[in-house]
């Protein structure tokens, strides 16, 4: 190990550092805008496609333009926009699907049984979690109550008093209720993070509950246990505006093993199946069951065309992707 000696510099050195490197800068004036609106550092890893292998000076391969990255770093943008569209409605989908599934056979407060629950699930940490979210809501309801108390005009005081204690379910549970302590299933649903949604549905209990629920999106258990399990990891990295198109998932998804299930064959052959191709299909495929009017598998071939430059094989496509009949599926 060593100590870490590099300097802070400013724009305009970032752009000299750039040219030095060898790459072609046409308008500075824009380079400048595009480096103050992103930073140096977030487009690095938009470089090293351009940039010449063991190259210790990061030094760009002849030709390459400013343009060549920030095209590169707009259709990511784009493709992380495209996917957390989709993720946002196979969440949703499946908070109903497990909620509309749990509640009318387990009861309006069926979380709230252990039995409901595998023995290694933290069933505990989901009560504390519901409880504490409960909490905030009430103190939160408390602080404005305190705030409109100040007011002169009375009435108006219990109508805000009674407007803020709608505003969330979470506020309006214990201001209304004794018992249980806890909101009703259908509620707790909505507060959960996608990452505890996934770690529920595995830690259930009841192989039966988790085939319904599965195949009221089109699934077997396991599939959607792995792809919420997935969706989770591809969530995280566009919350945080990182790379996505090139990125090596820590995970593989389990994959359709069934010949009539509607799959790309490339992916029926064993291989890494790490990049986002497989992401996109399982996006594909759940936009279909919770959405059949979709468009979002047009999108994504319009996003694809507009950048013909962009290396589909780092994404882990294959040759002739579009021709599988996976993707031709009529709307």
């Amino acid at each position: 190990m060593r100590v870490f000696d590099k300097p802070a510099i400013d724009i305009a050195g970032q752009i000299a550092l750039l040219k030095a490197r060898g790459l072609q800068i046409q308008d500075e004036a824009r380079a400048r805008h595009f480096l103050e609106a992103v930073s140096f550092f977030r487009l690095t890893p938009y470089m090293r496609p351009f940039q010449l292998a063991d190259d210790p000076q990061h030094g760009f391969r002849s030709g390459t333009g400013f343009r060549s990255l920030t095209r590169l770093y707009d259709f990511d943008r784009r493709l992380r926009l495209l996917a957390m569209d989709a993720i946002e409605r196979v969440e949703v989908a499946a908070r109903a699907a497990i909620s509309n599934h749990m509640g009318p056979n387990r009861g309006a407060h069926w979380y709230l049984q252990a039995a409901c629950f595998q023995r290694q699930y933290d069933h505990q940490r989901l009560l504390g979690s519901v409880r504490d979210k409960q909490q905030r809501a009430l103190h939160d309801y408390e602080r404005d109550c305190r705030r409109i108390d100040r007011l002169p005009d009375e009435q108006r005081k219990a109508q805000l008093k009674q407007q803020r204690a709608r505003e969330s379910y979470a506020r309006h549970y214990p201001l209304t209720y004794r018992e249980p302590e806890l909101m009703p299933g259908w509620a707790m649903m909505e507060e959960l993070t996608l990452g505890d949604l996934s770690h529920l549905y595995a830690g259930l209990a009841h192989d039966a509950d988790r085939k319904a629920i599965a195949r009221r999106l089109g699934l077997v258990a396991p599939l959607l246990e792995s792809w919420l399990h997935t969706l989770t990891t591809v969530r995280n990295i566009c919350a945080h505006h990182a790379r996505l198109w090139n990125r090596e998932l820590g995970i593989r998804p389990e994959l359709p093993k069934k010949p009539a299930f509607p799959w790309p064959e490339q992916l029926r052959r064993p291989g890494a199946h790490n990049r986002m191709f497989p992401v996109l299909c399982i996006l594909n495929h759940l936009m279909r069951q919770v959405s059949p009017h979709t468009s979002w598998d047009r999108r994504l071939h319009d996003l694809l065309a507009e950048f013909p430059e962009v290396d589909l094989r780092a994404m882990g496509f294959p040759q002739d992707w579009q021709q599988d009949p996976f993707w031709q599926a009529p709307h």
